[in-house]
């Protein structure tokens, strides 16, 4: 019989099979399964760069982690620093790539092809780098009591990089959106001689005013994930626990703002003690303010500004940073541009913004077409980028829109002035103001707040957050607590340029109570080469503004009971042909809920402290015509 000399030949092959070859011959001593050698590395292509981690040391002693990405070859190059709360590591696209044009974002390809040596820093106290981390780290002086700021911190980076880096040629440039943003203006602040150009993208300038924290005193709910994810530990954090899966029911059935931080021991993070202690426009935010500040303290260095015309997160900063500095004869030096953006869309693709598609990629136009020159003369000497004062793109009319200044229309010292639009009887609208004085009521009730984005409310939701702004208003126009002001179609184009002013004639049964106005572009009925915009209410410009700030953003009173009032603030930035056959309107409630905190509309004296029995619906009513003529006045130019 055959069937051992088979078995035997089987039991051969399986040994062999399992046994793989090593230093005592092909079984080895240790016959064992284990596919991971004692030393691998793989065969890589070879790279067109070198990626460098070092610790840059500052004055205190402190060293910062930075990550230097420097194309082989490079000879008399500029750099480009970035300083980041977010994890200097982490911005790359594939840190696998041999080819630096790929393995950088996609904002640094333009640095990239140019031969720039890039960098990213970690902020002190964030992911790689030592040191305390305090959220925007104010100036030193009163609100820092330290020897060490991000002017300093900046300042000291780059002294080392110019003589630590032997391909450049010694010229600096900073650039940073939001977060990002605000540290590239801190180091205007006190600029190192090398700093040359500077491009705050969607910057952090005055966190109460208008940018993330508050809007006119309002607190703007979404910032306590942000707070939780920057200060809850050296790295990322997570998001605060949610109760429901709709935000609107979680924030409601919360109470107060300060309820529910207190009710996830969000108390316990210092940046929200400090807020919660500063619900007023006091010397805390006004001693951070940077469009006060830089206007007081102007630099040389060539800034370029970027602003989102519809920027949900910091609308204020950079176009008040711009004219604070254009109030003191600093604009020489300084360059406006507004595009069609959600915040930070000019690092990512920017050819539409929810329904609205643009002629090209608008973000790629602007990195390639204004930047890239901007750097490329500051930091080379080469040609001069020609860019206008201000290039704001015109969303109407499908453009970039070219102008010596900016805003093209303002109250005073434009040339150009302010043209009312009145609040009409019959919810009209129009640019007569009535002869009699009348009025509007709706009943604003706390327990029903009108949300700020049709339910349900996901502020994790990021095409819904990023989107927001220019969401089709159709959801509350018609509530019975919005009231909605409309004029007759258009019959030729009205151009829209710079800050519309609300100028609110108004009186309720409570004590205190909020504002919220919006300027809309209203489509015609049928849109027939886009017909989802038929009827189309596309917000132009949106704000809110707390009542008890009337008369004194730092020192806040009650409203008195039925008794008139004016309340009167800018909206954003607008840049806007109203074309014909389009109407205006303008919607005006008391809440945009859960982006913004409820008002009680019962005066307290802080808002964070609001108790149940405090939130009372009050009766508001909107006066229009006479001595009491409520109007927003539009910058319209002719």
């Amino acid at each position: 019989m055959r069937f051992p000399t088979i078995l035997c030949c089987i039991a051969v092959l399986a040994i062999a099979l399992v046994s793989p070859a090593g230093a005592d011959g092909p079984a080895g001593k240790d016959a064992g399964f284990n596919d991971i050698p004692k030393a691998f590395k793989q065969t890589m292509a070879a790279k067109d760069y070198v990626r460098r981690v070092e610790m840059i040391p500052m004055r205190d002693g402190v060293k910062l982690f930075t990550v230097i990405w420097t194309p082989n070859g490079a000879h008399a190059a500029p750099i480009v620093l970035t300083r980041t709360p977010y994890n200097a590591a982490k911005h790359v696209r594939d840190i696998q790539s041999a080819s630096l044009l790929n393995a950088l974002p996609l904002e640094s390809e333009g640095f990239v092809r140019a031969g720039y040596i890039r960098v990213y820093q970690d902020v002190r106290g964030k992911y790689g780098s030592q040191g305390d981390y305090v959220m925007t780290r104010p100036p030193i002086g009163l609100l820092n009591p330290t020897k060490v700021d991000h002017t300093t911190d900046a300042y000291d980076t780059i002294d080392w990089l110019v003589k630590h880096l032997p391909q450049s040629n010694g010229n600096v440039g900073m650039i940073g959106s939001s977060y990002e943003g605000f540290t590239v203006v801190m180091a205007l602040l006190h600029p190192h001689p090398a700093l040359k150009a500077a491009v705050p993208e969607s910057p952090m300038i005055d966190g109460w005013m208008g940018d993330d924290w508050f809007h006119y005193g309002a607190f703007r709910n979404p910032n306590l994930d942000y707070t939780i994810s920057q200060t809850g530990q050296h790295g990322s954090g997570d998001d605060v626990a949610r109760d429901a899966y709709d935000d609107y029911e979680t924030f409601l059935a919360a109470g107060s703002t300060g309820d529910y931080i207190r009710a996830h021991g969000l108390e316990a993070l210092p940046w929200l003690q400090r807020s919660m202690l500063h619900p007023a426009y006091d010397a805390f935010w006004q001693g951070q303010a940077l469009d006060k500040l830089i206007a007081a303290h102007p630099s040389n260095v060539a800034t370029l500004w970027e602003q989102g015309l519809w920027d949900q997160e910091d609308m204020w900063g950079a176009n008040h940073a711009f004219g604070a500095l254009k109030a003191v004869g600093h604009e020489a030096n300084n360059w406006l541009v507004m595009g069609p953006w959600f915040h930070s869309q000019v690092n990512r693709s920017g050819d539409h913004l929810g329904v609205f598609a643009w002629d090209g990629d608008t973000a790629l136009q602007f990195r390639r077409d204004m930047v890239q020159p901007f750097f490329e003369e500051h930091l080379r000497g080469g040609t001069a980028a020609r860019l206008a004062r201000a290039t704001v793109f015109d969303p109407a009319l499908n453009r970039w829109d070219r102008y010596d200044t900016w805003p093209g229309a303002c109250a005073s010292g434009c040339g150009t002035t302010m043209t009312p639009l009145y609040l009409q009887s019959g919810f009209g609208l129009g640019f007569t103001r009535p002869a009699t004085t009348a009025g509007d009521a709706y009943l604003a009730d706390p327990a029903k707040p009108v949300p700020y984005t049709p339910r349900p409310v996901r502020f994790a939701d990021g095409d819904t957050w990023r989107t927001w702004l220019v969401r089709d208003q159709r959801f509350i126009d018609g509530r019975p607590d919005v009231l909605t002001y409309l004029t007759p179609p258009m019959t030729s184009p009205v151009r829209l340029q710079g800050k519309p002013q609300v100028d609110l004639v108004a009186s309720t049964t409570g004590t205190d109570g909020d504002f919220v106005v919006k300027l809309i572009d209203v489509y015609p009925p049928q849109v027939g080469s886009q017909p989802e915009l038929g009827g189309y209410e596309l917000p132009l410009a949106t704000d809110i503004f707390r009542g008890r700030y009337r008369e004194s953003f730092e020192h806040p009173t009650a409203i008195p009971a039925n008794t008139p009032q004016h309340y009167r603030f800018a909206l954003p930035d607008v840049n806007q042909v109203v074309l014909p056959g389009h109407r205006l309107m303008v919607l005006i409630a008391s809440s945009a809920f859960p982006l913004y905190d409820r008002n009680p509309q019962t005066f307290v004296p802080n808002i964070f402290d609001a108790k149940p029995a405090d939130y009372r619906a009050a009766t508001v009513t909107v006066l229009h015509g006479g001595g009491d003529a409520s109007a927003v006045l539009l910058p319209i130019v002719r």
